[in-house]
């Protein structure tokens, strides 16, 4: 008898995707029953991750590729026959992935617009989510995916892989420890290379691209290869450049007990670095109030001198990068010193006076050591190390940036218990997205 049962059937907002209700009871799963996945969005991160999920764990197989692109379908269950020896079934409908009861779980990297939806669909037809970052496009959709996974009893793992780190545990132990003093300032950086953005021209649909549902939730427009290959352009599809950054943010709610919301966000941007004409802005400063300590975030892709964590000291515990020209590190400032914080691998290092080092402690990047816990989550129904509710507290800061951009680089107040601004309906509008009929993120889940 599988896992799940279902009573009877919900139509999901105005799609019509008649799909499984409610788990009545979500039970344990042991080593030996077979977890079987699908992924949605066979991209470049997609594909190679879930192929990662299947290698590092036992009795988890793939069933389904799902993808509105034909040809990165295609490609997707070729390198997944070469690399783990079966072919999956391709399809071009999320309804047919919801609507079969073999499947346990998705495991979804579209571009973040369909974040949010996919997510609360497949809770709702009773599967288990692995869902990559950001999340959610908007403060409101990450709530509605925490109330789903809440509701239906589902488990829900962020792409935030820095919560499954050996070495951001130890890191974080060492904090409440103490040791470093009272935390009174943390900064973090987000200093990446770029280039001018250009935006292509309007053309004709590629043969085998489902254009209206690539689009999903977002507004309907002619079909743009730009926005195909660069959505991270555009506030439509994702958040920015600080949705990189996201990462650091979570580590840092992670360090520091997670915390609820900020009192209060101070946001700058703008485009005068290459003076493109993206909707993200190519650089931004940032400023939250966390009533006892504070966090800055600087973020750009005009330091092309800076780059991020080289992959083979990512991967290697006993080195360490060169912190100053280290593009994603995060500084904690403690009365007793200061840590040096590396993102997806790098370590910890903790300074004092003079320079000296008084600590350290080596890791890398744990995206392997994430997806076991997914699949051990899965099997016992525990709470994974990314849940949807910290997913969603730590991609809100993403959110409160850009809005406090948006609405002309100021001060914004924030009530955490309401979760809206104090006293300004112009950032209040920003907390939603306005959706196509047929692929609204219901206000009642």
């Amino acid at each position: 008898m599988r896992r799940r049962e279902f009573l009877g059937k919900t139509i999901i907002g105005t799609a019509g995707i008649a799909l499984g209700g409610s788990a009545l009871l979500n039970s344990c799963k042991g080593a030996n029953d077979k977890i079987v996945l699908a992924l949605i969005g066979a991209g470049g991160r997609g594909v190679p991750t879930i192929i990662s999920c299947c290698s590092s764990n036992t009795n988890v197989e793939i069933k389904t590729v799902c993808d509105v692109n034909d040809e990165r379908s295609a490609a997707a269950v070729s390198e997944i026959e070469k690399k783990l020896g079966y072919k999956p079934q391709a399809k071009r409908y999320m309804k047919e992935v919801f609507d079969d009861s073999d499947i346990d779980a998705v495991w979804i990297a579209t571009p973040d617009h369909w974040h949010a939806l996919a997510t609360i669909w497949a809770c709702q037809s009773g599967k288990d989510v692995y869902v990559e970052k950001t999340p959610g496009l908007c403060i409101a959709e990450g709530r509605k995916m925490a109330d789903a996974a809440k509701k239906y009893r589902q488990i829900v793992q962020a792409g935030f892989q820095n919560r499954s780190g050996a070495y951001i545990a130890a890191a974080r132990d060492y904090i409440q420890s103490g040791k470093l003093g009272q935390v009174v300032h943390i900064r973090i950086f987000n200093l990446l290379t770029g280039t001018k953005w250009i935006a292509a021209a309007d053309s004709e649909i590629p043969a085998g691209l489902e254009w209206n549902e690539w689009l999903g939730p977002a507004p309907l427009r002619k079909f743009n290869a730009g926005i195909l290959n660069g959505w991270y352009n555009y506030y439509d599809y994702n958040p920015g450049t600080l949705n990189d950054a996201s990462h650091q943010l979570d580590i840092t709610r992670m360090l520091m007990g997670d915390p609820g919301h900020p009192r209060s966000v101070y946001g700058w941007g703008g485009k005068n670095i290459f003076h493109s004409e993206r909707e993200s802005p190519e650089s931004q400063s940032i400023t939250y109030d966390f009533d006892k300590f504070t966090v800055t975030v600087d973020s750009g892709n005009g330091t092309n001198y800076m780059s991020k964590t080289p992959q083979d000291i990512r991967m290697d515990p006993t080195r360490f990068p060169e912190w100053k020209t280290n593009a994603d590190r995060i500084e904690i400032y403690g009365t007793l010193g200061m840590m040096y914080m590396g993102r997806t691998g790098g370590g910890w290092q903790v300074y004092g006076p003079g320079e000296q080092k008084i600590a350290e402690g080596g890791g890398i990047h744990p995206d392997k050591e994430h997806q076991i816990n997914f699949i051990e989550s899965i099997r016992n129904r525990k709470q994974p190390n990314a849940s949807m509710e910290q997913a969603h507290l730590s991609a809100s800061l993403v959110h409160f940036a850009n809005i406090a951009y948006r609405t002309g680089n100021k001060q914004l107040l924030f009530d955490g218990q309401k979760e809206i601004f104090i006293d300004n309906d112009e950032a209040n509008k920003l907390l939603k997205v306005s959706y196509r009929d047929n692929y609204i993120v219901p206000e009642k889940i």
